[in-house]
């Protein structure tokens, strides 16, 4: 069992991680960052909890880039072969749920 007080987790670089758990290829991972992504595109889908700040999520959708802010408690969930980059908004710590070993 574990308990995650998300609010509190930091990292000593944007994007670094916590490892929650591993379950049947597919991971769970808490990220701080205070820096955007870059663009890129996951090996499989993807959920992308915001747990505390905000994070402006860009994405292409048909050719045009697109952005959705998600704040706390929103959920930007990525289709296979959907290509997509997030900005947070000052610090922002995110919820990530793939398969193991995705970009």
């Amino acid at each position: 069992m574990k308990i995650i007080q998300s609010r509190g987790f930091t990292a000593s670089r944007a994007w670094g991680a916590l490892n929650i758990a591993s379950m049947s290829g597919i991971s769970v991972r808490l990220h701080w960052t205070d820096a955007p992504y870059e663009w890129h595109v996951n090996d499989g889908e993807e959920v992308f909890a915001v747990m505390d700040g905000q994070v402006r999520m860009d994405f292409r959708e048909n050719g045009e880039v697109r952005s959705v802010l998600l704040s706390s408690g929103d959920i930007f969930f990525a289709t296979v072969g959907t290509e997509h980059v997030a900005h947070p908004v000052g610090e922002a710590r995110v919820l990530v749920i793939e398969k193991e070993g995705s970009v």
